[in-house]
């Protein structure tokens, strides 16, 4: 059971100590994820076990509880409330008040009332759990490979609920009317299917079928007819709980390449599933945090240490040292990873840059090109939600994508909202947030708002979450980006408040309700890049902030763009801008600028003329460069990748590092990029191995950024630290810099609920917005 912020007010437990009565009636409302976990059947257990009277029963805040008896065994019930709950369960708040008795001796499990307000958390998406997985390969029972076996503690929720309270006529599981053997289930409070919503057998539930691409369906056992077919290196699409995904025989050159040259997917990796632990192990690297999380019951992908001689195909990772590794987290992929015997490529069904595919018509229009067949079940799929991707860093989880498994439990904010509050995100990496009071739900992934599909789904969890969390917004946040279509929604929006929130200012505040921090602190932000106040474009940033305010006190000097967004996609164009800069139009030949011989004078010509590429200080785009100096990426095929190459490349040993110093001034101070250019140049000439080149950069932007904190700490006094930005997804980076930081006597915090990248932007709009409008 977790518990987050769980508050008893003092007076709670003073009042039940102080009683002289020696029975009492009292209310209890539980706030948190306590429905559709077995909070009431738990309930119900712990009352009879210290022979109480009442009622529980699922509300739309939570779960209310009456209860009477003994003043002593009272308070033994409040208490084990908080430290025997559920797994699942995820208590937030807890109120004590004192009722007139009514000398109740039985304790009943009520009908949920729907009422006006709801606000009550809905689990996600829960791995099986090992009881379901132990009866699933139990030929004695009935639910023997029953590809949809769930219970209390396991199974889908967010993404087939439609509305709250949570109960099943509210899911996509309504159509299906249980049989008697599980209605019985359902009813007995001391079974652990008790008011598990999704639950069903093979006489009442869901059933799996294999289609061919063109929709008839092929005989046979569906799981062991898409085993076959994965093995004479078909590509399927295969129906999980939040969409589609794409499958194949990750030991197949064949398979993996023609997915990749089908999906559009040139190099960027894909993820794998394995059966289990051994299996995983075989594969990569791990420490016993990272398989603690690979599998725990989140199932996120973990992005881990490649072995030496791994088991996959080359088209799986290209020239990458790290493996995307999950495990099964539904009966049907444990059914299908035991049939098949080898790890699968499971990757999101799209074609590159759409959202992931979830309704069955839709998924066999778009990915009818893609698959081969699909492996598909009657059980609708109420909200998409793609895969969570997580690294560790300190032995805690570091969340790069948060979607299934953890969207929408919320972030138990450290002061009560007092309006509510829709923010928009930014444009890459989406996802939105609605808040109210304390919680702040933030939607499972959405991606990049490039296209219709991705703004439709924009549009439709926007619209779901409002629905779900009884959100009414008040204030509407959005990025100072005009041309984001988060912000174009945002604006053309009547009857609410606007606010316009700066974006390094809401990834250092996301940081800060991150960790339930209120500031003021120091913000370092470095990605690839953000509207700035200035406008220009602002990311490799020093911002003393609070929920309210900002200001810029330090920054990286800022450099010319060539072609603006031309020059995200080819880092070679950064090398240039930053050459030029850095050699005051006077470079020495490298091997970048003679790879690039037809082009390199007019790109560099496009950097000195402002109108054509836009400012910019983001230390996404210096590592870019760097990245092309060294020999390492010249062309981005997917985003953020010679960054990514530049980690990977980067040796483990200690290197030293490149000159680096402050630039004062008035208005706060400059990192110089230049000095760190020229350094790396003479490395370049030199023919240092791109591995130590890559290194010393590595420990020169940490080195750097202790620097300006501790000039920050000097001009404010503060000690503390947050730090916020895709760049910080950089465990290389991440480690020095930390680790440099509490050298120096900060306190640092990073990110742990939400990604440091632009996914977890919503969170820090709405916390801004309303700290904004409160004040």
């Amino acid at each position: 059971m977790e518990t987050i912020s769980c508050v008893i007010p003092s007076s709670c437990t003073d009042t039940l100590r102080g009683l002289t009565a020696p029975c009492k009636r009292l209310e209890v409302k539980v706030e948190g994820i306590v429905q559709g976990v077995g909070f009431r059947p738990f309930v119900h257990g712990l009352a009879n076990r210290y022979g109480l009277g009442g009622s529980v029963r699922n509300d739309a805040d939570g779960v209310k509880i009456e209860v009477e008896g003994a003043v002593d065994d009272l308070d033994r019930f409040i208490a084990l409330l908080r430290t025997e709950a559920p797994p699942l369960a995820v208590i937030v708040n807890l109120e004590v008040r004192e009722l007139e008795r009514r000398k109740e001796g039985a304790f009943s499990i009520d009908a949920s009332r729907s009422g006006t307000a709801r606000s009550t958390p809905i689990s996600p998406d829960v791995a099986t759990c090992d009881e379901c997985l132990r009866e699933m390969l139990d030929p004695s029972e009935r639910r023997f490979l029953y590809p949809f076996i769930n219970c209390t503690n396991c199974g889908p929720r967010y993404t087939i609920v439609e509305d709250v309270p949570y109960d099943r006529a509210r899911t996509t599981m309504s159509s299906f009317d249980m049989c008697e053997a599980c209605e019985r289930e359902y009813h007995d409070p001391a079974d652990r299917r008790f008011h598990a919503q999704p639950v069903a057998c093979p006489r009442c539930g869901p059933r799996l079928a294999v289609l061919d691409s063109g929709g008839s369906p092929l005989s046979g056992d569906p799981i062991a007819t898409t085993a076959r077919l994965l093995l004479r290196e078909n590509v399927v699409a295969i129906k999980g709980l939040g969409g589609f995904h794409l499958a194949a025989d990750a030991r197949n050159e064949a398979a993996v390449a023609a997915l990749r040259a089908r999906k559009h997917r040139e190099e960027k990796p894909f993820a794998l599933m394995v059966s289990c632990l051994e299996d995983a192990r075989a594969l990569v690297e791990m420490s016993p945090s990272e398989e603690r999380l690979l599998a725990g019951a989140r199932r996120p992908i973990v992005l881990l240490q490649r072995r030496d001689g791994a088991d996959v195909a080359p088209s799986v990772a290209p020239g990458c040292r790290y493996l995307g590794v999950m495990l099964p987290y539904t009966p049907v992929h444990h059914l299908l990873a035991r049939a098949l015997g080898a790890p699968i490529v499971l990757t999101s069904g799209n074609v590159t840059d759409e959202p992931i595919a979830y309704l069955d018509a839709e998924a066999r229009a778009r990915l009818s090109g893609i698959a081969d067949a699909f492996l598909t079940h009657d059980r609708p799929i109420h909200v998409r939600s793609d895969d969570s991707v997580f690294r560790v860093f300190d032995d805690a989880p570091l969340p790069l994508r948060r979607a299934r498994g953890y969207a929408p439990q919320p972030i138990v904010l450290s002061e009560r909202l007092p309006r509510h509050v829709l923010a928009c995100g930014a444009e890459l990496k989406n996802t939105i947030c609605v808040a109210k009071g304390r919680f702040a739900y933030l939607s499972h992934h959405i991606g990049d708002l490039e296209n219709y599909e991705s703004y439709r789904s924009f549009l439709d969890a926007l619209a779901h979450l409002c629905r779900l969390f009884d959100v009414e917004p008040q204030i509407i946040a959005h990025d100072l980006h005009p041309e984001y279509l988060s912000t174009q929604w945002a604006l053309e929006q009547r009857g609410v408040e606007l606010v316009g929130v700066q974006h390094h200012h809401a990834h250092v505040v996301a940081c800060l309700a991150d960790n339930q921090e209120a500031g003021p602190a120091i913000g370092v932000v470095y990605d690839g890049l953000g509207y700035g106040s200035d406008g220009t474009f602002w990311g490799g940033e020093f911002l003393v902030a609070d929920r309210r305010t900002f200001e810029r006190i330090g920054h990286w000097s800022p450099v010319p763009m060539p072609g603006g967004g031309a020059a995200i996609r080819e880092p070679w164009r950064m090398a240039a801008a930053h050459l030029d800069q850095a050699f005051e139009g006077r470079p020495p030949a490298l091997p970048v600028s003679e790879r690039h011989p037809k082009t390199w004078e007019k790109v560099v010509g496009v950097a000195r003329r402002a109108k054509l590429s836009p400012l910019t200080s983001s230390v996404g785009r210096l590592f870019d460069a760097v990245a092309a100096l060294a020999g390492v990426r010249d062309v981005n095929v997917y985003e953020g990748q010679a960054a990514i190459e530049l980690e990977q490349r980067a040796c483990t040993r200690s290197s030293g590092s490149y000159p680096i110093d402050l630039v004062v001034a008035p208005r706060g101070f400059t990192l110089p990029s230049s000095e760190v250019v020229r350094a790396v140049v003479r490395d370049v000439e030199g023919r240092v191995d791109p591995s130590l080149i890559s290194a010393r950069f590595h420990d020169t932007m940490a080195r750097a950024t202790v620097l300006g904190c501790a000039a920050a700490r000097a001009a404010t006094g503060l000690e503390l630290v947050a730090l916020s930005g895709g760049v910080f997804q950089n465990l290389r980076l991440l480690r020095t810099t930390v680790d440099g930081l509490a050298a120096s006597g900060f306190r640092v915090l990073v990110h742990r609920q939400v990604p440091p990248n632009d996914g977890g932007i919503s969170l820090g709009q709405a916390v801004v917005a309303a700290s904004a409008a409160a004040g």
